[in-house]
């Protein structure tokens, strides 16, 4: 039941609720209604008896006047009853013995019982109280189902500013910033919806915040970079000025790398897709990673794709750099395997899993050299493509495998 929606519960535990209802009232109805006939049945043959048996009965007597007592009838006149008993009455029981016969007429207000003996004839109505029960129980199953039901309307109302609640973070997950959450109520569902919007304007104002900052301190970043480069290509000693050099791409490309990140974990950010070939992308991979062709090695069966190309590009570049930089040898090897391309490269197997490099900036990398933003990008790239990204060690060639999986 964990993942049964509240309203899908509410459904369930109506309907449940109802066929309990319902079972519990059928049988008090239907299962006890032939026992209170039979009952009913048995009394009137009793009286039956007691008026068909005997040889003598006084009309007028004592005899009569205690039966009449005993058993809940009273004499009326037979063509007072005569019209109601014809048009709406019918037979329920008749007995008979040499006496005479009795007939048991039921309309809808009476009993009505009439003694015919060859003495003399008597219309009797029966006072004894009418099984009420059946149209007792009806009306309050009736009553109860309708009760139920206004509690299910009422429950379900209760809970339609939670499916709204519901549709507004949907939007806010999807990027829309603009979400505005009001009028849910003085409930704890409207208390939840005003935190929730919020949560909403204070996520917006740092994002307005981060964004200010990133482009402001890029902007800073980059004019003492440009300033420092300039200002090495007239040092003379060519190992410092090497030294130098690497320090300053190094600050460039992590600003790149940061600036990049900015981009693609956007709320709001798409990919280009459109119709292209694998070849097209490796041949971009080749133009951006600007390394030497003696360092990489690659063995390519072309296919057609529909991908962005510049994105996966940057991951197959990414891979690549990371490959070359931190390998022993300086050199990896980008080939497709099935509907896998795979970035090989001597070196030892990663100490922790995929998921802990995946991170922007992990523990290790602050302890040694690691990933730094280049496997993030590569996470982030491959999940807005719909692409799945993987690691294995290859043994037999004691190589680093990662794998992007285009299935």
């Amino acid at each position: 039941m964990k993942n049964v929606s509240v309203t899908t519960f509410i459904h369930i535990l109506f309907i449940i609720a109802l066929i309990v209802l319902g079972a519990t009232f059928y049988y008090l109805l239907y299962a006890g209604k032939d026992q209170r006939k039979l009952q009913q049945i048995n009394r009137y043959k009793m009286i039956s008896d007691t008026f068909l048996t005997r040889e003598k009965l006084d009309e007028n007597g004592t005899v009569l006047k205690k039966l009449y007592k005993h058993y809940g009838l009273e004499p009326v006149d037979p063509d007072k009853v005569k019209d109601e008993i014809e048009s709406e009455g019918k037979t329920i029981f008749s007995g008979r013995s040499i006496y005479g016969n009795v007939r048991v007429f039921k309309t809808p207000k009476h009993n009505y019982i009439y003694v015919d003996r060859y003495d003399y004839m008597l219309m009797l109505l029966d006072k004894h109280p009418q099984d009420y029960i059946y149209e007792l129980l009806l009306t309050i199953a009736t009553i109860l189902v309708l009760l139920l039901l206004f509690m299910y309307v009422m429950v379900l109302r209760k809970l339609y500013p939670l499916k709204r609640l519901h549709r507004r973070i949907e939007q806010f997950a999807a990027g829309d910033l603009n979400v505005k959450i009001d009028e849910m109520g003085e409930d704890e569902i409207g208390k939840i919806g005003r935190s929730f919007d919020k949560a909403i304007r204070h996520i917006k104002q740092l994002m307005s915040s981060k964004n200010l900052f990133m482009r402001n301190i890029m902007h800073e970043l980059k004019t003492p970079i440009t300033k420092g480069r300039i200002i090495v290509e007239t040092i003379e000693d060519p190992m410092a000025k090497q030294v130098l050099t690497n320090a300053f791409e190094r600050m460039n490309e992590l600003i790149s790398d940061l600036a990049e990140v900015e981009r693609i974990t956007m709320y709001n950010f798409q990919p280009e897709l459109r119709d292209t070939t694998l070849k097209e992308v490796v041949d971009r991979t080749e133009r951006i990673l600007m390394t030497d062709k003696s360092k990489y090695e690659i063995q390519l069966s072309d296919r057609p794709l529909h991908t962005d190309v510049k994105l996966l590009a940057l991951v197959l570049k990414n891979l690549m750099d990371n490959g070359i930089k931190y390998s022993p040898d300086h050199h990896v090897r980008l080939m497709t395997v099935g509907k896998r391309i795979e970035v090989r490269s001597v070196g030892e197997p990663l100490k922790e899993d995929l998921s802990y490099y995946t991170e922007p900036f992990s523990q290790e990398e602050k302890r040694s050299h690691g990933f730094g933003l280049g496997l993030y990008i590569v996470a982030n790239i491959l999940e807005k493509l719909g692409y799945g990204f993987r690691y294995r060690y290859d043994k037999q060639t004691e190589e680093n495998v990662f794998e992007v999986i285009m299935d």
